[in-house]
């Protein structure tokens, strides 16, 4: 069979006598021909070069053309900021922003944008490679409407859901139209990406982005073309869902165990595809792993229903030789024997970090882990939602982007036992994960953490106010009040202890003899829990004297 016929087979959910490969190249490709991503995203040649130079490495069953989530939002006026590694990221949101109404915005057209590079690379591609199943990509109607609405559509669910649904219903009409021009191009199969249903729970996604999603799917296969659903983040609980959309196929990233969608699958006669780990393994690993990881997916993946893919586009800057590995494990029966051993041999542990004093600062310390805010949707809008609110706290509170494309950053994600990305931590604590927190609902979780912070410090700071002398003598009586005055007009009656010691023998043990006199006494915890070192002892003495 060809590479085309497997992926088709196995989309048809027919067995087939090897499991097909399908590598997310993206801007990838523009790697292998030494162009950055602008460079690759704006020109068909480029385009076809690098996809050319991918066949040629990865020995690909299928390919997706594009893996570009913006081309639509721009042509709807989305604002794109441009990156040398990543696909454009959109950092404006035209309706929300009032800069143009919804039913002035226009279906595109194949004239429309960058459009004509995609279909120019398509046709192509088509031509060079008839035995490729070629992938055309487009946005999904939830991504889509975000774009254009920014976060204020997680509340508009809520607050005005007839309008949200409008706006999907014209996104929805986008990804037919962007569909037809694909199909015509050349592409086989369709791929619907929506990665923000994520943020989403099943009940909402049933009520606002089923109907959207169903009308985009029939399209699809009225065209005569197959359509796969794609989803990246913490969408487990939606896999059901989607497969009732009338996709042909579904694929997920690590994020879903691959088991867990083969069982959704199979019993909704959907086939499904993934799941091969993006950072931890393509990105910042050896060939070996790749081999591993690769071999891993296909045993649960099976040759029933099964594509081999990695769990979104793959980074810039991948190694090409972790792709080539996995493709000799496809390929290869020899090399899948060769994986099987090293598996044997188990991984390396990642180093972690003691994280038993994080947060002990005075400042609150928002921790964002993402797979990089650049290149994945749902990590920008955390990231934008976190940037948003952090100034109104001012300097208490510190925020940091975590980019998991990074080795330190696998460390810290590790040592904070986060599991999903992308994921919140306020001071250590996981917060939200793989779901973009409402504005209101990110600084109440500040503010608790900052009232939790308070009480802490005053209980590990705790400090005492002594009067001694007679408490019958008039210089005792107005200092007296002098103090319980002083500790109301702060506001330290709770947090500072008021003493009065009037015996002779208990004054002349603080070394005191005339009176009345006033003591102070601070307690400050320095530590709680384990033991500390001889040498910081000594220098918790010193400090004493």
């Amino acid at each position: 069979m060809t590479g085309k016929e497997l992926v088709l087979s196995a989309i048809e959910r027919k067995r087939v006598e090897r499991i097909p490969w399908v590598p997310f190249c993206g801007v990838h490709a523009g790697l292998l021909i030494e162009k950055n991503a602008t460079e690759y995203l704006q020109s068909s040649d480029n385009i076809v070069a690098g996809l050319k130079k991918a066949v040629e490495l990865y020995r690909p069953d299928g390919i997706p053309v594009v893996f570009d989530l913006q081309i639509e939002a721009e042509i709807l006026g989305c604002e794109l900021n441009w990156s040398d590694d990543n696909p454009p990221a959109v950092i404006s949101h035209p309706v929300s922003e009032g800069k143009i109404a919804l039913d002035d915005l226009k279906v595109p057209e194949a004239t429309d944008g960058r459009i004509p590079i995609v279909v120019d690379a398509t046709k192509r591609l088509r031509g060079e490679f008839p035995d490729l199943a070629l992938y055309g990509l487009i946005t999904g109607p939830f991504t889509l409407a975000l774009h254009l609405l920014g976060t204020d559509i997680f509340m508009g669910m809520f607050d005005n859901p007839d309008e949200i649904k409008k706006t999907l219903d014209f996104c929805a009409d986008v990804g037919k139209k962007m569909s037809e021009i694909f199909v015509e191009a050349g592409c086989d199969i369709i791929a619907v990406v929506d990665p923000m249903t994520s943020q989403i729970g099943p009940d909402q996604f049933k009520e606002f982005c089923s109907d959207p999603a169903i009308a985009v799917f029939d399209a699809i296969r009225e065209y005569g073309a197959k359509g796969s659903f794609f989803v990246c983040g913490h969408a487990q609980n939606n896999i059901e869902v989607m497969c009732d959309c009338h996709c042909d196929n579904i694929s997920i990233d690590e994020n879903i165990p691959l088991d867990y969608v083969k069982d959704i699958c199979q019993k909704k006669g959907v086939s499904f595809g993934g799941n091969i780990q993006l950072t931890t393994v393509m990105l910042l690993g050896t060939p070996d792993d790749n081999k591993v990881n690769a071999l891993e997916c296909m045993e649960t993946g099976g040759f029933e229903g099964f594509i081999l893919a990695p769990g979104c586009d793959m980074p810039y800057a991948t190694p090409p030789e972790n792709v080539s590995a996995i493709a000799d494990v496809v390929h290869d029966e020899y090399q899948q024997q060769v994986a099987r051993e090293l598996a044997q041999k188990g991984k390396e542990e990642v180093c972690l970090l003691d994280m038993s004093e994080y947060g002990a600062t005075d400042k609150i310390i928002i921790d964002v882990i993402t797979l990089d805010s650049e290149a994945c949707a749902p990590c920008q809008y955390m990231v934008e939602a976190v940037k948003a609110v952090a100034p109104e706290f001012g300097d208490l509170v510190e925020w940091r982007e975590h980019k998991i494309k990074n080795p330190d950053s696998i460390s810290l994600m590790s040592s904070l036992f986060v599991r999903n990305i992308p994921t919140i931590c306020i001071d250590g604590q996981i917060k939200f994960v793989s779901r973009i927190p409402p504005r209101e609902e990110l600084v109440a979780a500040i503010q608790e953490r900052v009232r939790e912070k308070m009480a802490l410090k005053i209980k590990c700071h705790h400090g005492k106010i002594i009067l001694l002398g007679a408490p019958g003598a008039e210089d005792y009586k107005t200092l007296k009040e002098n103090i319980e005055m002083a500790l109301k007009e702060i506001g330290a009656t709770s947090s500072i202890e008021f003493l009065e010691v009037n015996d002779e023998d208990a004054i002349q043990s603080y070394g005191i003899f005339n009176t009345p006199a006033v003591v102070t006494e601070k307690r400050l915890v320095k530590s709680a829990g384990k033991v500390v070192e001889k040498n910081i002892v000594k220098e918790w003495i010193k400090s004493l004297y």
